[in-house]
């Protein structure tokens, strides 16, 4: 698997899907600092909400072969900026998480909206707890 780096708002999903995909045990677990396990690097949701905090997200995708950004589908925040990959010289990927929380398709169409203004190039919908479409995101990611 390609070294990924997972980016997105406080409580997105980034953490469990690094567990989904890493074959752990899905618990929550609140991400206080970056972490590194096999090939994933996860970073805490503070780093996309304090916009003080972006440079650091910036250089720590200097460790990574491609960039994902998560936006939650029930999340109707704009948490990426239009053009906010322009930041990455990585590629750049969008995953909509949490779809299985969603009773309006029309939630899942707006996220990814979202994800295709900031600049990713490929957006992949998902649901890590109930394991909808991760096969489809570790193929992307090998």
């Amino acid at each position: 698997m390609k070294r990924t780096m997972f980016v997105g708002a406080i409580a997105c999903g980034k953490t469990t899907l690094t567990q989904r995909l890493e074959n752990r045990q899905i618990k929550y677990d609140k991400t206080q600092a970056i972490e590194f396990s096999s090939n994933i690097i996860d970073t805490p949701g503070e780093y996309m909400e304090h916009h003080n905090m972006l440079s650091t997200l910036r250089v720590t995708s200097m460790d990574a072969d491609i960039v994902v950004l998560l936006q939650s589908a029930v999340d109707r925040r704009l948490i990426f900026p239009a053009g906010f990959c322009t930041m990455f010289n990585k590629p750049t990927i969008g995953v909509i998480t949490k779809i299985d929380l969603v009773d309006d398709p029309a939630d899942i169409e707006y996220s990814k909206k979202l994800l295709l203004s900031a600049g990713v190039s490929k957006v992949i919908p998902i649901s890590a707890v109930e394991n909808i479409n991760i096969d489809k995101l570790a193929a992307e990611l090998e």
